[in-house]
């Protein structure tokens, strides 16, 4: 794919999240996604003497993906995927569910007001 192309899902990526460069499920940064699996945001590796690494370099920077209807993170997917493989999506939609019809059993009531 051209250098002008990954622009462009970029940029159109950013517009459909109301310029949020951020994962729209849990609102990592791309630095911080890249910090999450152990990288510094030029792409190498944060702590590769302590643990023996040589010539160890993220050499894909996505690690955001800008093409569906917001931007998701590379460790949001990770987490789907174990999901999916654990065969608890069909939890996922239960809670997904419950949390968008149900959500004030989710909750703790809260404490009554003083009088």
């Amino acid at each position: 794919m051209g250098l002008e192309q990954k622009f462009q899902e970029y940029f159109a990526g950013l517009d459909r999240a109301g310029n949020k460069d951020r994962c729209y499920l849990c609102c990592r940064t791309p630095a911080e996604v890249k910090r999450f699996f152990g990288f510094g945001e030029d792409g190498t590796p944060l702590q590769a003497a302590e643990f023996g690494l040589e010539d160890v370099v993220l050499e894909e920077l996505d690690v955001m993906s800008y093409r569906g209807v917001r931007p998701v993170c590379a460790v949001c997917q990770l987490n789907l995927d174990g999901i999916f493989l654990l065969g608890e999506h069909e939890v996922v939609r239960e809670l997904h569910g419950e949390m968008e019809y149900a959500r004030d059993r989710l909750w703790p009531d809260p404490p009554p007001s003083p009088p």
